[in-house]
């Protein structure tokens, strides 16, 4: 199936990019092997990886670098070359494209080849309440920033199993009838802002 994950990289016009790769949400690895050299994560270095991501993220238009490159010469790239959206902001990015369900991390990349990797919370209710019988996927969730040390995201296990066992309590919670979708959502954010001391970002999907 895959470990899914977005990448957004920063344009030179304040926007974002955003790409997709199909492990990149294995134990956070892109943090480590995205860099100046390898900017769509790689063991070896390729000419055309440098210049495709310098183009995109100068402003040109995505079918016009797929024109004028060879995307074979990026096959051992970890993130796809060509974004599935370009121009957006960050805000966009994690409301209107982000899928929480799907994605299993989200990174974003700066001008500097400095890379935040974050970890997504699906809010979602529907597989821990009966009642619930569908949730937003898209643009409904939390991004978790990660720790690290020595190279290694701390707590990454943790973080998510204590969030999984939050969303178990309040799915009980709804069957119930002691909560209502709007309770439930507002409870799993105020649990979720007390059990960690990073900027957590919380999307809402209506």
């Amino acid at each position: 199936m895959g470990h899914r994950a977005l990448v957004a990289y920063e344009r030179i016009d304040g926007t974002y990019n955003l790409h997709y790769t199909h492990w990149g949400g294995l134990n956070l690895r892109l943090r480590h092997t995205i860099t100046d050299a390898t900017p769509f994560g790689s063991d070896r270095p390729t000419k055309a990886g440098a210049d495709i991501y310098a183009d995109l993220t100068s402003g040109v238009a995505p079918e016009r670098v797929q024109e004028e490159f060879d995307l074979a010469d990026c096959a051992n790239a970890e993130v796809e070359p060509l974004p599935q959206v370009a121009d957006v902001t960050l805000t966009e990015a994690i409301t209107d494209h982000l899928d929480y369900l799907i994605h299993e991390a989200f990174y974003v990349v700066d001008r500097e080849f400095e890379v935040t990797a974050y970890r997504t919370l699906w809010f979602g209710l529907q597989y821990e309440a009966t009642c619930v019988e569908d949730s937003p996927t898209v643009g409904h969730g939390a991004l978790q920033p990660t720790c690290w040390h020595e190279g290694e995201p701390v707590g990454d296990g943790f973080t998510r199993g204590q969030f999984a066992g939050m969303k178990q309590v309040v799915g009980e919670m709804i069957d119930r009838g002691m909560f209502d979708r709007e309770a439930a959502l507002q409870y799993l954010q105020g649990k979720l802002f007390a059990t960690t001391d990073d900027e957590v970002r919380v999307s809402l999907a209506v």
